[in-house]
């Protein structure tokens, strides 16, 4: 059951616990950069909300509710920028080879939509996620609870980049889940956010952009409101994505929905969200493994949550990176300690 306030380093629940789904990632060690497949062989209906103004996306059509195809087989969370849009084919070959996939007579197809982030300021932008990253990230792919931090797509992950990267710090990825009456529901979150991240429960400013010394935190909301300019920023160049999964039994459309409710966790943990800058993008999946539902009202609930806890873990779970000729970006657990 849910408890006021967790501890949030402290949260033993992941998505992985969502009878169905599995988790790998792929992290490059030439840079920072990698990808994450969140994997559903057997099939799980989905949904998608994009709520950022500049996403990297790929077959996220197929996910209206209107739309034919009910099922997809794994999602796809890449940086690399559009580039990082084929590690998808690396998972529609490692599931194809599996036999998984929607069943065309003559074999299978297996969906995986995909969503990516920026982060090809991170040294050398040539090196990012493609189909072998993809494979490998399946080939990693487990139902034990999921590295996080500075790993798969959240490795190259910034964040707090309203007043320029140099006062930034680092982003990365995290997940959660929480489980009632026999389902759960759980979220991996990869944070490459414009915005600064908080604690969903307390409110405290946990990291984002720093002070021109660079030693303390700002607080971009408190800043941009006394009529501090931020700095130009690149359009594209930010952007949260994520997955939400359930082992209750939904629709189609409730998978939509879920996906869009989730949103809510992101405006817990983030500010500002949804800018211009970012691509957020949450996909929603439902396994029905759990046999039953527990009604939208709470899975609803418990998607946001997830969400809002996995995003702070996604921060609070980063290290610092250090690239050549560039300045060195600090974590959050270097200016708390």
């Amino acid at each position: 059951m849910i408890t006021s306030a967790p501890d949030l380093i402290a949260h033993s629940g992941h998505i992985a616990r969502v009878q169905g789904i599995s988790v790998g990632h792929f992290s490059d060690t030439r840079r920072p950069t990698g990808c994450t497949a969140v994997l559903c062989p057997a099939g799980a209906v989905a949904g998608v909300d994009v709520r950022g103004a500049a996403p990297g996306t790929r077959e996220t059509d197929l996910l209206h509710p209107s739309n034919l195809v009910q099922q997809v087989h794994g999602i796809m969370l890449a940086g690399g920028s559009a580039w990082g849009l084929d590690a998808a084919t690396g998972a529609v070959r490692w599931l194809e080879e599996q036999g998984a996939g929607l069943d065309i007579g003559v074999g299978r197809i297996p969906l995986v939509p995909a969503a990516v982030l920026f982060d090809v300021m991170m040294g050398d932008m040539r090196i990012r996620p493609d189909a072998a990253a993809g494979y490998a990230a399946c080939q990693a792919a487990g139902m034990e609870r999921p590295a996080e931090g500075s790993v798969g797509a959240g490795r190259g992950a910034v964040i707090g980049k309203v007043f320029g990267h140099g006062r930034a710090m680092k982003g990365g990825i995290g997940t959660a889940s929480f489980t009632v009456d026999g389902v759960t529901v759980g979220a991996i979150i990869a944070c490459n956010a414009l915005g600064d991240v908080y604690h969903p429960y307390t409110g405290q400013l946990l990291a984002g952009a720093r002070t021109e010394d660079g030693a303390a935190l700002l607080n971009t909301r408190d800043a941009l409101l006394a009529g501090v300019e931020p700095r130009p920023v690149l359009a594209g160049s930010n952007t949260t994505i994520g997955v939400v999964a359930t082992d209750a039994q939904i629709t189609k459309a409730q998978a939509h929905r879920l996906a869009v409710v989730a949103h809510d966790g992101l405006a817990r943990a983030i500010n500002p969200v949804h800018t211009m800058s970012d691509g957020d993008s949450l996909f929603a999946l439902g396994t029905a493994q759990a046999g039953k539902s527990l009604g939208m009202m709470t899975l609803c609930t418990l998607a946001a949550e997830a969400v809002a806890v996995a995003t702070a873990r996604a921060i609070l779970l980063a290290c610092a990176v250090e690239i050549a000729d560039q300045p060195t970006l600090p974590a959050a657990r270097d200016l708390h300690s």
